[in-house]
């Protein structure tokens, strides 16, 4: 089982270090968004700002993983939809009405990284200024440029996210994100934060036909997972192995992420809600396996998860405990419908869990329900997992989840043989005019279609790697 998964390993570095020459354009994959929606997106923007008011986006910083070894980067969601520009150390203001700048009309401003070839023999080609210019259709500067600018500019009225406080000073950069930060503090300009996250919620929660193709395309790579592991399940593996099986079918599909850190929880760790160690060595004859994995496709983000038994079929008291559970989402997701309460699906699916707990004499009132099912079961994806929105009344073409789950760890008071069980069934939903789409309907939902997938062969069957010392 080690074997196997230093395999999936060394397949993640070899698709990893691929990916690091995505930003070269001419290698971009055709279903990537274009510069016209992004430009699109600034408009729509625009036209939600006052006159003679500026919007400032700053991308997100590089994350250090320890001592000269960052993660890779992500830029911040808002900053790419605006722009998709996916590099660090850039700034956009975009203008509520035209400007004239350097004897130029300029709608919006982005500043990117200049061209340095000795920082792109070590860690790929960028952009730079022309070639920003030209891939994403905006006017562009130099972020060395920066601070002057913001003297040109006429900022009277000013919208920016919160500003971000983790941030390292590379002393080598005197146009590295910290440095800019400081030098837009240093204005003491008051900003109006609500605002503009209220404006990019509404803008993002609403999809556009190209983010639903993307979104589409990411949740179907996750069920896919999904279902090539349910035929691949045995009892013995790892946690640690189902999550890398789970992530190399994602990268075989083109998804070079997971859009969270990958929930993999085996008996009593599917108690645990976020949990992420994947440390279990060995999965047990009789235990379920919790399996929250999304994979992330040109930005966007799936988020689905199933629960399946690891000798391929359900004990009695597993059964009884995930058929209420899916009743209990089947109810949430009718509420899937435009004009709907945000929390109707939540609502509907705390009604059933709470009745079936009760007849079931693990809870004795409604009020108890909140020890087995302790958290809410809807959200929108997008660009974030938990994506921006208003979280008011559904509207058509939103994407949410519905989510809702039992827990008993070990030790709760009631019968000892619910003890252990963790079960949640998640669904990526499309609401639209018409009512609502699962998109994730791909992975086996019921105790029938799920054994009978865990029945069949898996390609992976015959692929057995020699131990090794």
């Amino acid at each position: 089982m080690a074997a196997f998964r230093l395999c999936v390993l060394l397949v993640w570095a070899t698709i990893t270090a691929a990916t690091a020459q995505s930003r070269i354009l001419p290698d971009k994959p055709s279903d990537t968004l274009d510069k016209e929606f992004h430009r699109q997106r600034r408009e729509q923007l625009r036209k939600q700002l006052p006159a003679r008011s500026v919007a400032v986006f700053f991308a997100a910083p590089v994350r250090n993983r320890s001592n000269d070894v960052d993660y890779y980067y992500h830029q911040d969601p808002d900053f790419y939809y605006l722009t998709g520009y996916t590099e660090p150390n850039a700034v956009l203001i975009v203008y509520g009405e035209p400007q004239t700048i350097d004897g130029k009309q300029v709608q919006d401003l982005l500043f990117v990284q200049p061209n340095d070839p000795r920082a792109e023999q070590w860690n790929g080609k960028r952009l730079g200024v022309e070639g920003a210019s030209a891939a994403l259709g905006i006017a562009t500067q130099p972020n060395t440029t920066f601070k002057p600018y913001l003297d040109k500019a006429k900022l009277q009225q000013v919208y920016a996210k919160p500003l971000p406080a983790d941030v390292r000073d590379d002393k080598r950069d005197n146009a590295d994100l910290y440095s800019l930060l400081e030098q837009f503090k240093a204005k003491n300009l008051t900003t109006d934060v609500k605002a503009l996250e209220l404006v990019m919620g509404q803008m993002r929660e609403q999809k556009t036909p190209e983010e639903i193709n993307l979104l589409r395309k990411a949740v179907s790579i996750s069920a896919m997972g999904q279902v090539e592991v349910m035929k691949a399940m045995k009892p013995g593996m790892s946690e640690l192995e189902i999550q890398g099986l789970h992530e190399f079918v994602h990268n075989k599909y083109g998804a070079h992420f997971v859009g969270y850190p990958s929930i993999v929880g085996a008996g009593n760790n599917g108690c645990v809600l976020h949990y992420i160690e994947s440390a279990k060595p060995t999965i047990g004859n009789s235990e379920l396996v919790l399996m929250d994995v999304g994979a992330e496709y040109k930005g966007y983000t799936a988020d689905v998860t199933r629960t399946i038994p690891a000798n391929g079929k359900f004990s009695p008291e597993q059964k009884i405990i995930y058929e209420l559970v899916l009743k209990a989402q089947d109810a949430g997701i009718e509420q899937c419908k435009v004009g709907n309460q945000f929390s109707a699906p939540t609502q509907a699916a705390q009604e059933v869990i709470a009745e079936g707990l009760i007849k079931l004499g693990i809870i004795k009132n409604k009020a108890e329900v909140r020890r087995y099912f302790p958290h809410g079961a809807t959200h929108y994806i997008g660009l974030d997992v938990h994506d921006a929105g208003t979280y008011g009344p559904f509207k058509p073409n939103s994407v949410v989840t519905v989510e809702p789950g039992i827990y008993i760890p070990e030790g709760s008071p009631c019968d000892k043989k619910w003890w252990g069980i963790g079960i949640r069934i998640e669904d990526d939903i499309l609401i639209t005019g018409k009512g609502w789409e699962n998109l994730s309907k791909q992975a086996p939902r019921t105790v029938a279609e799920i054994e009978k997938m865990m029945a069949q062969p898996s390609a992976l069957d015959d692929f057995v790697l020699p131990e090794i010392e």
